[in-house]
């Protein structure tokens, strides 16, 4: 086989994530293994494998020639068979088709919003879906939205999945005391709900109890984050919040905290759940999107709804205060994460999914 991934950007992001990860584990089991960037590169370059051949585009508008005939000849060049488009880059992927029909797309939706969008706000996709040879999917709800609303009716749900990296990269040091670091690994973004978690720590008078709270990702120097710093530094807490940008050192900064939450109010399939299950972190977490089958409640970790301000206080409550509630979750967390989305499960359940297509 002969595939190569193909993401809009090398930012830090859940799908950018999935793409450099299929990219890595495939180019172990395949015979050529690309990763394709269109329009920009990011954070995400350096943990692309030697062996993954890469190419970026540098796609200037929605329709660039140049992009599209660059693509068209390293695809030829490399006898290139499918491309796994994913999230928005299925439109550059479908005008190379274009100019060159043999080629196979599967498209690879990680985007758990769509579902509560209209056909309208999807029309370009539900029209170019008709050239896609099978539709990946992150959870059950973007299944069901793509089975009744694509022209492509072959849709497959594949699991995200997590790697064991090792911790060398350790340039980020948390501050606050050890043994009482609260981590939040998500963009500063819609529909991240951070503000929730922000509350929350200062209705349970966190602070008093020397608890800090670190926010891990980019931030976008918005309207969203400037809320976050203004909640801050109105309830002076700034020596208890604190906000970190994105980083390239995730392992290790997770490796430093005790409890990761994630709030978000819709999702796809948060990679960050697995990050943090394989830092063997207490979880609390969002129940949208497939997040309430990544975790089984009281058993590998506790979620909650992010409409819901009560609930996330409970949750994260008993999180903090039951030390030996939070060591056997976390313990139990890892343990299914590695059984139920390692590289080689998915792997496995990806390459018989691509066998069906070549």
């Amino acid at each position: 086989m002969r595939i190569v991934q193909l993401i809009d950007s090398l930012e830090s992001g859940g799908a950018e994530r999935m793409a450099v990860n299929y990219a890595n584990a495939l180019s172990k089991e395949i015979t050529f293994s690309g990763l394709i960037a269109t329009r920009k590169e990011g954070e995400l370059i350096h943990q692309i494998n030697e062996n993954v051949s890469y190419l970026f585009l540098n796609k200037k508008k929605k329709i660039d020639l140049k992009a599209i005939f660059k693509l068209r000849r390293y695809i030829l060049d490399n006898k290139v068979t499918i491309i796994h488009a994913h999230s928005s880059s299925f439109f550059t992927a479908v005008l190379v088709k274009l100019t060159f029909v043999k080629i196979k797309i599967v498209w690879h939706d990680h985007y758990g919003s769509r579902v509560n969008e209209t056909w309208k706000q999807n029309k370009v996709l539900i029209f170019l879906s008709v050239f896609f040879s099978s539709i990946f999917v992150v959870n059950y709800q973007l299944r069901n939205w793509s089975q009744k609303t694509m022209l492509c009716k072959k849709v497959v749900f594949i699991p995200n999945f997590t790697i064991e990296e090792k911790n060398d990269n350790q340039i980020t040091s948390l501050k606050g005391i050890e043994g009482k670091r609260i981590v939040v690994l998500a963009n500063l973004k819609n529909p991240k709900n951070h503000i929730l978690i922000l509350k929350t720590f200062l209705d349970l008078k966190l602070q008093d109890s020397d608890w800090t709270l670190h926010l891990i990702g980019r931030d976008y120097l918005d309207e969203y984050s400037n809320s976050l710093k203004s909640f801050i530094k109105y309830n002076a807490l700034e020596k208890h919040i604190h906000l970190y940008g994105e980083r390239k050192d995730v392992k290790n900064i997770l490796s430093q905290a005790d409890i990761g939450v994630l709030a978000s109010t819709e999702e796809g399939f948060p990679v960050a759940l697995l990050e943090y299950a394989m830092s063997n972190l207490g979880v609390v977490s969002t129940n949208v999107g497939f997040c309430s089958q990544i975790i089984q409640h009281e058993v590998t970790g506790l979620v909650f709804s992010p409409f819901n301000d009560f609930e996330l206080k409970v949750q994260l409550e008993k999180m903090i205060k039951e030390e030996q509630f939070r060591k056997t979750t976390a313990d139990n967390f890892r343990i299914s994460v590695m059984k139920n989305y390692s590289e080689k499960v998915v792997i496995e359940k990806l390459m018989s999914e691509y066998k069906k297509i070549n």
